[in-house]
């Protein structure tokens, strides 16, 4: 018997992944080799050297340390709940060599980071007394994470080897031209929401297989999610709530805590405040009424297990019938949480963890859908009747560093096929909270075929009367001899591409917009600004410049610079974005993946200015219609975008 196509796709899928896997895992460990520890602490990827603070036991019994970071603390890093870490020590360095280092064999996880401070769990407490008792320098990198490639793989297998059941149903659902079940319901009307979000609820309330809620930039997509949700428990006891990332699932558990949603937060969060602390597995743990009898065991345990093994005295059997006690301790409380809350909330990853062991759902909220791999999303499918998918397959897609699964198509997501192949399924929201309709009009035209419009409120908001929402700037413009000093320079593994003049450019262009405004009116108006590059090189540069130039201390607090995945979700009164390429070739890189350029342009509110060589750039077809555009704005009115050339 042939395998079905459904089969045969995740076979594909899974391929595809491994490809993925073995590229990732070959780039980390030549990193790792070949790049000294310097170079890592400046990619963001190392602390060195650490001070090592307090060592303890968390709300979960797991082993805990604190670690601070001592030197280069003006790096931005890439470490964040749930990352996996090596520990290593310097065993020599002399003046005319680089250091010799020392791994520690164990993997750590980072539970919490903020600033310079980190704490991490460790596999058990003798190692915490191995580093704390070190006497050469302590330094700590980011570790290859197995775990969710693991899941994934797992997922995958579990979806191909289903059977006659409701993953096996959604697996033919999804990968063939059957249409979609839907419930036949009343529609409810909710004023405070505008006509395609109340359409929207209503699609959700009555898919019985599947719905999507396709977002684009500014449209409300969160309130959208959460009122879906917030009805969808007025019919069902409990739902799962994931996401790719912590900041996106902690992102949508505040809103529901906002609407009174009891929610159980299961992870880590990325966004460690006091309001979703006290929605965490662990804080709720510690807070339950029978936490201290628990405790008391576990240090019990402890203290039996330090004991010597040669008064005995009944030792084992102590410590069997006290973790008996502890176990059922654990359990109740565990019940007690989960029964008790209404919306279960975790990255989808973490929809494995062993607390939701033998949890079942009826539907599966999936935020931020468009930037996860589809293998990532079967993790919770598992668990459930039915999913509900929202984002946005126009804005950026899931990282993918093998070339080879990148053209197998890894990266074309479950929400984006749905998008495709079964559009009775999706609600396009169509009127935007965000921007002014000139920033809007290219890529909602581009991007969205139109369809989405300015709110009223919105429609012609600006910072300067008879000021242009959106520019292009090119460095010709201003000076004859400026085109030679902003041309790219490549900088490195990692880091990209760097155009020094540009990001100088950048910030003169900043100082003289802000100089217009008024420094007074900046402050007390809180006008927010954004500094956009593609490349991690020009922002760490930008964010050098800026630190160096006095002219900016007043307005540090309202200035964010960094990567557009970066500012994926977020939203700026002014945006500058840097674009770095500039050659006599018209290379542009990964600039070619437009809906990067949906995300930078689009978290604008009331002013755009872009920055980039015109001669590079317009040798592509879009960034060629965008310029096009730009200037047109200057003579006259709008101009229309050919439908013809959309992407999504």
């Amino acid at each position: 018997m042939k395998p079905s196509s459904s089969l045969q796709a995740l076979m594909r899928q899974r391929i595809l992944l491994q490809m993925e896997y073995a590229a990732e895992k070959a780039a980390f460990q030549q990193q790792t080799d070949t790049l000294g520890v310097a170079r890592q602490v400046k990619r963001g990827d190392a602390w060195f050297p650490l001070r090592i603070g307090q060592r303890f036991y968390n709300a979960l019994n797991q082993p805990a340390m604190e670690v601070w970071r001592t030197a280069d603390t003006d790096i931005t890093h890439n470490f964040e709940p749930g990352r996996s870490i090596t520990f290593f020590r310097v065993v020599s360095a002399k003046p005319s060599t680089a250091p010799t280092l020392h791994h520690y064999r164990f993997t750590a996880t980072v539970s919490y980071v903020e600033g310079d401070r980190m704490v991490v769990v460790l596999p058990d407490h003798a190692v915490a007394a191995d580093l704390a008792g070190a006497t050469t320098p302590i330094g700590l990198q980011l570790s290859f994470d197995e775990t969710t490639y693991k899941l994934m793989f797992e997922a995958l297998d579990g979806v191909q080897k289903a059977d006659n059941n409701r993953l096996a149903y959604l697996r033919e659902l999804f990968y063939t031209e059957a249409p979609a079940a839907r419930l036949s319901l009343p529609p409810l009307h909710l004023p405070w929401l505008n006509a395609s979000q109340e359409e929207a609820v209503n699609e959700v309330l009555c898919a019985k297989d599947v719905a999507v809620v396709h977002g684009p930039p500014g449209t409300g997509k969160t309130t959208t999610l959460v009122e879906a949700i917030y009805e969808t428990l007025h019919r069902e006891i409990q739902v799962l709530v994931c996401a790719q990332s912590n900041t996106a699932v902690d992102w949508i558990a505040e809103k529901l805590v906002d609407r009174g949603v009891p929610v159980l937060r299961i992870g880590h969060p990325s966004k460690v405040n006091d309001k979703m602390l006290s929605f965490t597995y662990e804080r709720r743990f510690e807070a339950h009424p029978d936490y201290p009898q628990l405790w008391a065991i576990r240090k019990a345990i402890r203290e039996l297990r330090g004991q010597s093994r040669h008064h005995d005295g009944g030792r084992h059997e102590k410590i069997a019938r006290l973790k008996d006690r502890a176990q059922e301790i654990e359990f109740r409380i565990r019940n007690t949480l989960l029964s008790e809350a209404r919306v279960v909330a975790c990255t989808l990853a973490g929809s494995a963890s062993p607390l939701l062991a033998g949890e079942r759902y009826a539907t599966l909220f999936i935020d931020e859908a468009a930037q996860a791999l589809e293998a990532a999303c079967w993790i919770p499918m598992h668990r459930v009747s039915r999913v509900v998918l929202a984002g946005d397959p126009c804005q950026l897609p899931p990282t993918v560093k093998s070339v080879a699964a990148l053209r197998g198509g890894l990266a074309v997501t479950l929400i984006e096929r749905l998008v495709a192949h079964k559009p009775e399924v999706v609600t396009l929201l169509r009127t935007q909270y965000r921007m002014h309709e000139a920033i809007l009009h290219f890529p909602g035209n581009w991007f969205y075929h139109g369809q989405v419009l300015s709110d009223p409120s919105v429609r012609h908001r600006s910072i300067l009367d008879y000021d242009y929402p959106i520019e292009w700037i090119t460095p010709s413009e201003l000076s004859d001899d400026a085109p030679a000093a902003c041309r790219e320079q490549y900088v490195g593994e990692g880091f990209g591409r760097i155009n020094r003049g540009e990001a100088a450019l950048t910030l003169r262009v900043l100082q003289h917009y802000l100089e217009k405004i008024g420094k007074e009116r900046v402050l007390q108006e809180h006008i927010d600004i954004g500094v956009i590059s593609p490349y991690r090189a020009q922002v760490q540069y930008l964010r050098q410049l800026l630190r160096n130039q006095a002219f900016f201390k007043p307005y540090r607090h309202l200035i964010s610079i960094n990567t557009v995945d970066g500012f994926q979700g977020q939203e700026r009164d002014i945006v500058l974005v840097s674009l770095v390429r500039s050659n006599e070739q018209g290379q542009i890189g990964f600039l070619s993946d437009l809906r990067r350029m949906n995300v930078a342009m689009t978290r604008a509110r009331m002013k755009l200015i872009l920055l980039g060589d015109a001669p590079t750039l317009s040798q592509h077809t879009f960034y060629r219609a965008l310029l096009t555009y730009i200037q047109a704005l200057r003579h006259k009115p709008i101009p229309l975008i050919d439908d013809s050339k959309t992407i999504c």
